[in-house]
């Protein structure tokens, strides 16, 4: 017990920076597959290809992070084991395109593979004295038979797909996330390395901002004047409302001494993850004058949502807690607000871009306010 409360933080070593590098280009790929118009815009079989793909990718990182956090120690053979994943993930990424069907078999051996690896590093540790207790071994066994069992599903769908053309692997990912949900308790007995957890997704959420950093690009191009000026000093600055509020909680807000599973926190941060993903591709949509009014307006909106509510989620996380001063009553008047001005103002799109800057600083100001009435004075009483 002394030498567990004597344990020094984890750090985020160099060698999960480079693995984390590898979605960066997995991210890119999946969104790709949204940047093809039917109709004025998103085909719905895309972007049902694009959600499937998208929550594969985020939970292939959840299940190496949840891993590295509770048993990497910096051995050989997790390295063998990182690198054998990166160079899969290549594999998943090529197949991840709107020619899917003819690299289905890749996408999916590759991904099956990835699973295999991550069981064997479990089992490796499974042989480790330092991790016989029950509740860890327990904790192992369960991560073992869900990827065990995501691996007969893959292995199942593929058959299906070679006798029927139905892609029904996606079904392994939804068996995961399942599993993780029904078995929460039994996951709760092996706390994470908390501030090693919290810096492993600040530094995804980081990657993915990178995608939308690069796809504001397209509101600089072209003749320079006012509307261009007014349009790309928006982008710019939703972009970097959006990183302000992620930011200020990382810094300020969040408890990175907490002691917990963080089973819930990953699962919150799926959902930041994919909504900014999200939201990536509806900065890039809304100049765009072949894409439909209507649908533009409605994905751009229903992504700020999604992104905001998880935020506002993760207050059970943070320093000195008390839900009074970040209340649904505020937080959801300001959406409330939010969603009923971009249905007005939908055809000019002029207004909504500026509404979208200002919802972005009005939950910054929240987040401010929350550290200055609730965080800060219990700061202060500690001191």
């Amino acid at each position: 017990m002394l030498d567990f409360l004597k344990q020094k933080e984890k750090k985020v070593e160099y060698i999960e920076l480079i693995y984390d590098l590898v979605f960066v280009y997995m991210i890119g790929r999946n969104n790709s597959l949204v940047g093809h118009l039917s109709g004025g815009f998103i085909d719905p079989s895309l972007y049902l290809t694009y959600v499937l793909c998208t929550l594969i990718t985020i939970q292939i990182w959840y299940m190496t992070t949840l891993f590295i956090n509770r048993y990497g120690n910096n051995e050989f053979s997790e390295y063998i084991g990182l690198f054998i994943n990166m160079y899969l993930l290549y594999y998943m990424a090529d197949g991840t395109s709107l020619q899917w069907e003819s690299s289905f078999y890749r996408y999916n051996i590759a991904w099956m593979l990835i699973l295999v690896n991550l069981m064997v590093q479990y089992i490796l540790k499974m042989k480790r004295p330092e991790y016989s207790t029950p509740w860890e071994r327990s904790n192992m066994l369960l991560f073992i038979r869900v990827m065990a069992l995501m691996v007969v599903t893959i292995i199942a769908g593929m058959i299906v797909f070679h006798f029927t053309g139905l892609p029904v692997t996606p079904a392994a990912m939804v068996i995961g996330i399942a599993a993780t949900i029904i078995q929460r308790k039994k996951l709760d007995l092996v706390a994470v390395d908390f501030p090693h957890l919290t810096e492993r997704v600040m530094l995804y959420v980081v990657f993915t901002f990178g995608e939308m950093i690069i796809s504001i690009s397209a509101y600089f191009k072209g003749d320079f004047g006012p509307m261009r000026l007014y349009l790309s000093l928006c982008a710019f600055l939703i972009v970097v409302g959006l990183f302000m509020s992620y930011g200020f909680l990382y810094d300020h807000l969040l408890d990175r001494e907490m002691s917990i599973s963080g089973n819930s926190f990953m699962i919150i941060h799926i959902f930041i993850i994919f909504a900014l993903s999200n939201l990536t591709m509806a900065l890039e949509f809304m100049p765009e004058p072949e894409v439909a009014l209507i649908p533009k307006t409605v994905y751009i909106t229903a992504s700020f949502v999604v992104y905001y509510v998880f935020i506002f989620l993760l207050a059970p996380f943070t320093k000195g807690y008390c839900g009074e001063i970040l209340s649904f009553k505020w937080f959801g008047i300001t959406l409330g607000a939010f969603v009923i001005l971009m249905a007005v103002f939908y055809r000019q799109p002029v207004i909504n871009i500026a509404v979208s800057v200002a919802l972005t600083f009005a939950i910054w100001y929240f987040e401010y306010k929350y550290w200055k009435d609730c965080v800060r004075p219990a700061e202060e009483d500690e001191e």
